[in-house]
């Protein structure tokens, strides 16, 4: 996780909070980068309006990279570590069932900012191969421990991979329901079906 920190003080700027800034440099043109991704995609990241938002001059950032492309290698491996590696090292930490450890690595893994995150580099692995075979991997790292977790608890093997695919489906498509839930709201909505996914064998 990216450290920040805050700054208040009454005599630096005529007063005020000071707002958050990335310990390194670079963490924040990877930071920028990904903000920039979630919200318009690969062709929203540029140097020049990235340079911009962080309110550094455009010469800086060739400190650190080597070019456009990477910065985009660099955001892609944050965003691989922060989706697997630190979900599964929380999880194992937390312990717990099976259950728990598979509702525990979806909050991780599916919080709103890593979700937009997510969304963003599917809609690009459409586009690119490379971004393609990475987005492959790494949901057959998820998909590998979601068949692991209902394992613990089931021993038909066509149900596990059936809940594994559900519980994944759900976890990403979430974000495109339109319709109503009458009675619900739409994250009560999900939490329900994730909860069926996880109840015990019958």
């Amino acid at each position: 996780m990216i450290c920040t920190v805050t700054y208040k003080s009454a005599a630096i700027n005529g007063g005020g909070t000071i707002p958050a800034v990335a310990r390194t440099p670079r963490t924040r043109w990877i930071e920028a980068g990904l903000t920039a991704l979630a919200r318009g995609g690969p062709d929203a990241v540029r140097i020049e309006a990235l340079a911009a938002e962080l309110g550094v001059t455009k010469g800086g950032f060739y400190g650190f990279f080597d070019g456009r492309a990477a910065l985009l290698s660099e955001m892609l491996d944050e965003w691989e570590r922060r989706c697997t590696r630190e979900v599964l090292l929380n999880v194992e930490a937390e312990g717990g069932d099976a259950a728990m450890r598979i509702r525990r690595a979806g909050q991780l893994t599916f919080s709103e900012d890593v979700h937009q995150i997510d969304l963003a580099v599917r809609a690009w692995a459409r586009h690119d191969p490379a971004v393609a075979e990475r987005l492959r991997r790494i949901d057959t790292e998820r998909m590998d421990f979601l068949r692991t977790m209902f394992g613990a608890f089931l021993t038909d093997p066509d149900e596990i991979e059936a809940r594994s695919i559900l519980a994944f489906t759900l976890a990403i498509g979430r974000h495109f329901i339109a319709f109503d839930h009458p009675g619900r709201t739409r994250t009560e909505a999900v939490h329900l079906a994730g909860e069926h996914l996880l109840r015990p064998p019958q």
